[in-house]
């Protein structure tokens, strides 16, 4: 047992690099159980939805300040990301689509990304790709919706300077949420680390 647990030794290291057949009949046999278990087991369609988010800097400073605008840009794009995650935007996406909660979108199903000034990708993962194309638009829609509201009324939180259109809803989905590559590089790198342990710590000499 202590011999299992020791440090690896120089000879140990060049005994790991010689054996290079090993590592690579390895990595072979992990990218091919990679691509078994995603045949097995395949993930989620992705949907995507792109809103293009307008913070319309040079209305907003037009002195310029380059503090002012980052701290502007900052603190709004997180009134944004708030409100497209809101139980307002979800409860209408949940609505609309019906068989699904507001907890359910907001820990599984959505995913927000790039937010800032341009493009807001809006997806969603379901195992039917037509589901997961709509999932998706629909949140665009009810997040660019809930902004023109934010922005118009007195009392709202967002700049009026703010415009949200939506650009994208046409994805038809038909990728998965993860590739089949990314699970022969996962099965890969993970055999390799098998590979390795199993040189180092199970095929010491005596």
């Amino acid at each position: 047992m202590s011999m299992i647990l020791a440090s690896p030794s120089p000879d140990d290291l060049i005994r790991l690099l010689k054996a290079w057949r090993f590592w690579l009949l390895g990595a072979l046999a992990g990218a091919l159980l990679g691509s078994l278990v995603y045949l097995v087991a395949p993930p989620a369609f992705r949907g995507r939805a792109t809103v293009n988010v307008d913070f319309h800097m040079e209305q907003a400073w037009p002195q310029n300040s380059d503090r002012e605008q980052f701290y502007y840009l900052e603190r709004e794009t997180r009134k944004l990301e708030e409100i497209a995650l809101s139980d307002a935007v979800l409860q209408k996406v949940a609505a609309q689509l019906g068989g699904v909660t507001v907890q359910q979108l907001r820990q599984q199903k959505l995913q927000l990304s790039q937010p800032g000034n341009g493009g807001w990708h809006f997806s969603a993962d379901e195992r039917d790709p037509r589901r997961a194309a709509l999932l998706a638009s629909a949140w665009a829609h009810a997040f660019a919706v809930a902004v023109q509201e934010q922005v118009v009324q007195p009392s709202g939180s967002l700049e009026h300077f703010i415009t949200a259109d939506v650009t994208q809803t046409e994805d038809n989905a038909e990728h998965r949420a993860i590739s089949l590559g990314t699970y022969m590089l996962g099965g890969a790198l993970l055999a390799l680390a098998l590979s390795g342990l199993g040189i180092l710590f199970f095929q010491r000499p005596e």
